[in-house]
């Protein structure tokens, strides 16, 4: 397996350590619901270097993104980060990146279960293109800084100020020798940033930042990939593999906003008659009835019929109720639709509820 940059950080805060994507990260430091409740109301970093960081350098790297994404990329600025989804001629989604537009090429942040194979599509994609490809996952590192004190708490630690950074923006620069690359965007429903530096300055930068916020009196602790999941779903933000997948379209997966039909890419002509037809399904949120928690996989019913399967659950630590995503018939996905999830044999009641299940006060 891999090991991040923080590695040594991880084991020395006692970090139980996962399988993850081929890389070995902490699951969680204390506990889950310990890490999330302390994202919710101050601040944690999370180390997301596990995740695909690849450079697009040449004259044609803005066309032959526009030709792989789904969001508009030629109407970005440098400073400009924009969610995007890739996918196949048939709409299946390859992976949703973020996708940032510097003055002379474009950095493209990938999940790191799908880095290796978006790689190898990129390299069939790029022929007639004047493109070089970098990937720079392993000679950087990536941290996540979320919570509703992360602005605050970051803007008096890092040595060049950030308060007038707007979202999904990003800052760049160099600092004692280190080129960092700020912006303001997360996966956990709260505000904060995502920073990207070379891999040997990760360790002491993290432990100076966790050092000073205590000396500040608003200390930032770390959190694994447990809270990070919990609170993403709480968010109503889907995951590669669960709500995302090559199995569906980014429509079928309620996130339209993400694509512009206006323009030619791989994959439009399918989504365009996908959005004409309306899809056949979508992906709503559920509030379940008791204690039972609904897993990936669980099937849907109403009156006694299969109408979908379940693509993530849990129980929330913030709203103190078990919710969970699925993958519905489209004539159903109303809220206030009662329906019936089969959890190992046995049907618990739940109600389609709008997404997302918690909205984060705005800073």
């Amino acid at each position: 397996m891999h090991r991040t940059p923080l590695y040594a950080f991880h084991r020395e805060a006692n970090a139980r350590m996962v399988e993850f994507a081929g890389w070995e990260m902490p699951l969680l430091y204390t506990s889950i619901v310990e890490e999330h409740q302390y994202t919710r109301q101050h601040c944690s970093v999370f180390d997301v270097s596990h995740m695909g960081r690849v450079e697009f350098h040449g004259p044609d790297a803005g066309r032959l993104l526009e030709r792989l994404a789904t969001r508009n990329i030629g109407s970005a600025k440098p400073g400009m980060c924009r969610y995007s989804h890739m996918c196949r001629e048939d709409g299946g989604i390859l992976d949703d990146v973020i996708i940032s537009c510097f003055e002379d090429h474009y950095l493209v942040v990938c999940n790191a279960s799908n880095r290796e194979k978006l790689l190898h599509w990129w390299e069939r994609q790029r022929a007639g293109f004047d493109v070089e490809i970098r990937d720079r996952t392993f000679d950087t590192a990536m941290v996540a800084i979320q919570g509703p004190e992360a602005m605050e708490t970051m803007g008096r630690l890092l040595p060049f100020p950030i308060d007038d950074l707007k979202r999904y923006r990003f800052k760049t620069g160099n600092l004692m020798g280190a080129d960092y690359f700020v912006a303001r965007s997360g996966y956990t429903g709260e505000d904060g940033v995502e920073i990207i530096l070379p891999a040997g300055f990760a360790l002491p930068a993290v432990q100076m930042l966790i050092s000073q916020s205590t000396g500040l009196g608003r200390p930032i602790r770390p959190a694994g990939l447990g809270a990070r999941d919990t609170l993403r779903l709480e968010a109503g933000m889907p995951l590669y593999g669960h709500e995302l997948t090559e199995e569906w379209d980014s429509i079928t997966a309620g996130l339209e906003w993400a694509v512009d039909l206006s323009k030619d890419f791989i994959g439009s002509a399918v989504l365009r008659r996908i959005q004409a037809e309306g899809p056949r399904r979508k992906i709503v949120g559920f509030e379940l009835v008791g204690k039972r928690i609904a897993r990936q996989g669980a099937t849907i019913f109403q009156n006694g019929r299969a109408v979908g399967v379940v693509t993530s659950g849990t129980q929330s630590p913030t709203l103190d109720k078990n919710i969970a995503m699925g993958l519905l018939e489209t004539a159903l996905a109303v809220p206030g639709t009662q329906v019936e999830i089969d959890i190992r044999g046995a049907r618990t009641a739940a109600i389609v509820v709008p997404l997302p299940f918690y909205k984060a006060r705005q800073s």
